[in-house]
């Protein structure tokens, strides 16, 4: 039996995938990272962008913002992933309409910045990034075999 990976992705929200898989591809903050059974130890940040499982040859693609990656190997030899991050959505729940508003939304935000209203400009920047990267990720997806 081939060795798996155990990964975990967790936001502030809740706990979005356990499960084990064969790898593990994410956007790192130094470039895209894949991790396989038996990595060595390591800790570093997560980029947005889209994190790949891949388990019995099916991708499953999350779209995410920000965090960090540990990656360690328990006593057994079994290698585990945990990502925290400010926010992850598997694929399938970015629906059309999730990505309309996510678009509007945007549009509002660019707006209060351009009109100089007020503005949390942390808020601003953390929302505007999140609601990019679902595009981005949903388009990416569109048209490619993933599991739902």
């Amino acid at each position: 039996m081939a060795k798996k990976i155990k990964l975990k992705i967790i936001t502030p929200e809740k706990l979005i995938l356990e499960e084990m898989v064969d790898q593990v591809t994410l956007p790192g903050t130094e470039g895209e990272l894949t991790i396989l059974p038996d990595h060595i130890p390591l800790i570093t940040g997560l980029a947005s962008g889209d994190i790949v499982a891949v388990t019995d040859g099916e991708h499953v693609p999350m779209a995410v913002v920000c965090g960090f990656v540990e990656v360690k190997n328990d006593e057994e030899g079994n290698t585990n992933v945990a990502i925290l991050a400010d926010f992850a959505e598997h694929v399938s729940e970015l629906s059309d309409e999730k990505i309309e508003q996510a678009k509007a939304y945007a549009e509002k935000l660019r707006k209060q910045q351009e009109n100089n209203e007020i503005v949390d400009f942390e808020h601003f920047e953390a929302e505007l990034e999140r609601s990019l990267n679902r595009i981005k990720i949903a388009d990416k997806w569109r048209t490619r075999k993933y599991r739902k």
